[in-house]
């Protein structure tokens, strides 16, 4: 009989032995010698909560409002590439799994299955969090408005355009494993996307000259009429530009240790971001969050609320949309009890004073 799953860590062990050993390096692998993706999870693990006692705990809850609405909880799933791979419904059952527990969901431009149906299945669902759709820029502007319209007529609320991969990191598990998506699984937005001029005689065959910069941030914003966010930042003058030129918001991200090795962990960028920016502007922050005390931590330090990334397809791979959902419900029981043993009715309350400083 197996062990029961009572943490995301057993849902990540059950994934593991039923994925193959390429599919699992490609979807738990991290960049280089892997630095950043284990400073990801031990950051928060270091960070110590300081909790107060005999306060007022009665009516406490989990809501916090983002994005002009109220959510039940500060919980959304991140986007993760060709969630195929780890169950046959893939997207569409992770977004039906958000819905039914209230969280948010983002919808990655690299899905194996197409964002109308994904839209189809949750917006009329009364309960749901916010839908989102995330966006790699491509070569051609063309092909990207295109893929934002796209998005908008399905009903997607906000773009999230992800800034800190204008190539891929080199995966040293991925390689090695010799991952290759099986027919029949693919990136379903991008199979009509242009291919950038080969230029080999420069580094990653001339991929980086088609990178966005700023003026193209500001070229999109007049494309859409959907709030746009920023995934992908960790530097605080970064995060003054962003917002400068009006971002909706701004996601704290290291792309799960899977672009850059030995960049910051997130709980490390994240109070810098903040103070950056000041109090007003929203702040998501994903990267090695596991725990419910994570969550805490994550508002306690500024943020508006937190993305999970990797523990969703863990969830898919041990038993699809339900365990996606017991992943979230999870994450939300052990947020409402520490939130509890913290002395904190609401996470209003949770601020840099719940943190020990040394």
């Amino acid at each position: 009989m197996p062990d029961p799953i009572v943490t995301l860590a057993d849902q990540a062990a059950a994934a593991q032995a039923r994925l193959d050993p390429a599919t699992w390096a490609f979807f738990a692998g991290g960049a280089g010698d892997e630095h950043t993706l284990r400073a990801n999870i031990e950051a928060w693990q270091e960070l110590t909560l300081w909790p107060r006692v005999l306060r007022p705990l009665a009516g406490g809850h989990t809501r916090v409002r983002l994005a002009g609405r109220e959510l039940a909880h500060p919980i959304l799933l991140a986007p993760v590439a060709l969630q195929r791979l780890a169950h046959p419904e893939g997207e569409w059952a992770s977004a039906l799994a958000a819905a039914a527990q209230g969280a948010g969901y983002v919808l990655g431009t690299q899905s194996s299955v197409p964002l109308e149906r994904v839209a189809q299945a949750v917006l009329g669902d009364p309960g749901r969090g916010p839908l989102w759709f995330q966006l790699y820029w491509q070569a051609d502007r063309g092909f990207n408005r295109a893929l934002v319209q796209r998005a908008e007529a399905a009903g997607y609320e906000a773009l999230v355009l992800t800034v800190d991969a204008p190539v891929q990191g080199m995966r040293d598990a991925e390689r090695r494993a010799g991952f290759v998506p099986p027919p029949g699984i693919r990136a379903v937005h991008l199979q009509d996307a242009p291919l950038p001029a080969a230029a080999p005689d420069t580094y990653c065959a001339g991929v980086p000259a088609h990178a966005p910069g700023w003026d193209d941030v500001a070229w999109l914003q007049a494309q859409t009429r959907l709030p746009l966010w920023l995934k992908g930042v960790l530097h605080p003058l970064d995060a003054r530009q962003a917002q400068a030129l009006g971002a909706a918001g701004l996601i704290v991200s290291n792309h799960g240790g899977r672009t850059l090795d030995t960049t910051p962990a997130t709980a490390t960028a994240l109070a810098r971001v903040r103070a950056a920016v000041g109090a007003e502007l929203p702040l998501l922050v994903d990267g090695g969050i596991r725990r419910g005390t994570d969550v805490l931590k994550a508002i306690a330090l500024g943020a508006s609320a937190v993305l999970v990334g990797r523990p969703v397809v863990h969830a898919l791979a041990a038993g699809g949309a339900l365990a996606v959902a017991q992943m979230l419900r999870l994450l939300r029981d052990e947020l409402e009890m520490a939130m509890a043993l913290a002395g904190c009715a609401s996470l209003v309350e949770a601020g840099p004073q719940l943190l020990a400083s040394g």
